[in-house]
Formats: C-alpha cells, sequence, structure tokens
C-alpha cells in the first residue's frame, strides 16, 4: 500500500514524509480524527514506506521483497494491535492476544484500509460483546518487539483503538513507550484520546487527522466506483468527511434505510397518537442490539436537524439523500422553532439511557410518548 491508495489528506501525508526525510521520527505518534477520516490508511501507507523504504540504502531486491510481504500484511517486522471478543467457551485463564483473531483481521485488512469498529465487530461475530486489549496483548507485543528486526531496518506496531485498552494493558503499554525497542516506531490509530491514560498521551506526537475534503471524496466516487458526477456530489455531502459513510450510502441494503423506515414510522404514529402501533414499534426497536440502537438514534437526530433547516429553503445547507428529502417536503414544518430544541435533547438523553445500559422497552416507549406531545407543538 502506498500513501497514493489514501483518500485526500495531502498534509499529513506530506507531514509523515517529511518528519522521516528530516530524520525528526518520533518513536510513537498517535493519528486521532472522526471514523472515516483515513487514519488507519495513512498508518498503513506510513508503515509500507518505512519498511519498504526505511533502510540505510535499500536495495531494489529489498524493496520487491517488503512489497511481496506487505501485499498480504504479513511482513515479520510490522505488528498489529488491536481489539478482540472473548469467544464462549474460551478459558478465562487464556489471556487473550490480537493474534487470536489474526485470520479475521487480515481479512478485514483484505477488503481495504477504512473500516469501522462495528465492522470489525461483525467480522469476529461479536452479537452484543464489547472488544478490549488485554494484558494479554501487552505482553505478547513486549515479546515480539523484543527480537532484532528480520529485516535489518525498522519495527513498526500499528496500535488501532488503543483507547480500549484495559488499565492492566495500558499500564504495560506504558513501560514500552518509555523505554521503546531499538528502531521501533508505534504508530497509534485514536478515535477517543481523551480515554488514553494521560501518561500515555504524553508520550507520543499526536496528529490530527482531519475529514476528508468533500471534493476529494466526490472525486474518489467517481474514479474508483464509477458514480456519476451529481450522485457522487450528494453522496459526497452526506458523507461529511468520511469515506466509510460514504461507502454505506452506496450500499442499497445499508441500515440506514431500515432507519429512514423507522424515522419515518416513529414520526407518523406519533402525529396519529397511535399508541397501539407505537408500543409496537418500541418493542422492535427495543429487539436491536444497544449499538444499533444508538446508532439508530444518532441517525434520528441527523434527521431531525436537516428537516429543521430545510425549512428555510436553503438546499446548499442541507444534507439528505433523495428519499430523506421527499419525505421533508411534507414532514419538515413539524420541526420547528417551538420544539426542535426539545426534539433534539430527548434523542439525546434516549442515547445516554441506552449506553447506561437501561431498559429498551422503556426507554424507547417514553421516546413515542414524549414524541407525540412535541409533535402537537408545531
Amino acid at each position: 500500500m502506498t500513501f497514493d491508495d489514501v483518500i485526500g489528506q495531502k498534509e499529513a501525508k506530506e507531514r509523515l514524509l517529511q518528519m522521516e526525510r528530516e530524520q525528526r521520527l518520533p518513536h510513537a505518534m498517535m493519528l486521532c480524527g472522526p471514523a472515516g477520516c483515513g487514519k488507519m490508511a495513512l498508518a498503513l501507507a506510513f508503515a509500507s514506506h518505512l519498511l519498504r523504504d526505511g533502510h540505510p540504502q535499500p536495495t531494489e531486491l529489498q524493496r520487491r521483497t517488503a512489497d511481496a510481504m506487505l501485499s498480504k500484511w504479513e511482513h515479520p517486522d510490522l505488528h498489529f494491535t488491536y481489539p478482540v471478543i472473548r469467544p464462549a467457551g474460551t478459558s478465562a485463564e487464556h489471556k487473550m492476544t490480537s493474534d487470536d483473531f489474526g485470520r479475521e483481521w487480515h481479512e478485514m485488512l483484505r477488503k481495504g484500509p477504512y473500516f469501522t469498529i462495528d465492522q470489525w465487530l461483525s467480522q469476529m461475530d461479536a452479537a452484543n460483546q464489547q472488544a478490549v486489549i488485554g494484558v494479554g496483548q501487552s505482553d505478547e507485543l513486549l515479546r515480539k518487539l523484543s527480537l532484532k528486526s528480520s529485516q535489518g531496518g525498522y519495527k513498526v506496531s500499528i496500535v488501532w483503538l488503543p483507547e480500549r485498552m484495559n488499565l492492566e494493558c495500558a499500564n504495560k503499554l506504558l513501560k514500552l513507550l518509555e523505554e521503546p525497542p531499538t528502531q521501533t516506531v508505534f504508530i497509534m490509530v485514536c478515535e477517543e484520546p481523551e480515554q488514553l491514560l494521560e501518561t500515555i498521551r504524553s508520550r507520543v506526537q499526536r496528529i490530527d487527522i482531519k475529514r476528508i475534503d468533500t471534493e476529494d471524496i466526490r472525486q474518489a466516487l467517481t474514479e474508483q466506483r464509477g458514480i456519476d458526477d451529481s450522485a457522487a456530489i450528494r453522496i459526497a455531502r452526506l458523507a461529511n468527511g468520511s469515506w466509510t459513510q460514504a461507502l454505506t450510502e452506496l450500499d442499497a441494503s445499508n441500515e440506514n434505510h431500515l432507519f429512514f423506515d423507522m424515522f419515518v414510522m416513529l414520526m407518523r404514529l406519533a402525529y396519529m397518537r397511535n399508541i397501539h402501533d407505537l408500543k409496537k414499534w418500541s418493542d422492535n426497536v427495543a429487539g436491536y442490539g444497544r449499538e444499533k440502537q444508538k446508532r439508530m438514534l444518532t441517525y434520528f437526530l441527523r434527521l431531525v436537524r436537516e428537516n429543521f433547516v430545510y425549512n428555510f429553503k436553503k438546499p446548499e445547507l442541507v444534507y439528505m439523500t433523495q428519499e430523506e428529502e421527499d419525505f421533508a417536503r411534507n414532514f419538515a414544518r413539524f420541526v420547528n422553532e417551538a420544539n426542535v430544541m426539545e426534539i433534539s435533547e430527548l434523542l439525546q438523553r434516549c442515547i445516554r439511557d441506552i449506553s447506561q445500559n437501561a431498559n429498551g422497552k422503556i426507554v424507547f416507549f417514553d421516546l413515542c410518548l414524549k414524541m407525540i406531545v412535541l409533535l402537537i407543538q408545531k
């Protein structure tokens, strides 16, 4: 993989290459940014560059050999750390490591460098389990990095979502960062740096990765996916700087279509004050997993915002699919200055309650009843 495979992010690419050219490469860096902005793609491209060209005077044979190993992400000097689940039936004495899901991880990487934690959980068949990086992985990483570079150049350790480390693992990784092995570069790919220990944050060079420019997403959609320009522009604006979101919008079966249907149903039933069917609606969504429930509520929040803005007749400010916009033509007037803040706060409270393991049936039926009152305020 090369930097040409990274969508947009020209400034970030140049900064990474400049640090290496000027021999200012830190032993540990942390790429921070929102999901879908290409942090992992940048990490993989930079790791490939270091392993391919990081020798004092790399020969063409060394480059070709590195390329062959990197094409399958099986370079012996490239080490991955990522959160995993504990499968049912696994002994409690077994300390889970990332390598326990090595096959699934390489399958994910072969699909491309742009993926989300939800996609990774699905790849592991995680159901409702939470993925974490445990102390078993820090022990394994310490063992691997204590070995000499097999190719005589850099050793690169990519840590995806370090905020998911448990405390014991984080403390052991901290010791590695304080006394890094020779010619080892740590590249952390982080979405919630505030969740990390302050002592770890203080020992890495943070590089903030911005959202991908809309024009770069539009260009990638037309060149890589063959999308016509008008559709590419709409999708690029909806993606809000996230390539993974742009790909989601391309998928005709993506869950946003389900969420749209559930939003429409909720609003229509609430407007008709159909308590009986609202109860069925709440029981239905209560059966979703908590992460899916939170994604649905976040989608509802976006649609509320877009319907409110739609009333101002400023198309350049509206970010909706054609299907969403068609619904907004008749519905948008019901979201206005009298209730938009209260509806938004209600949805945010629901997200908080679901995150705190509240009973889904109670949370969603309460949402239904309060939505009846709020829509009356039109």
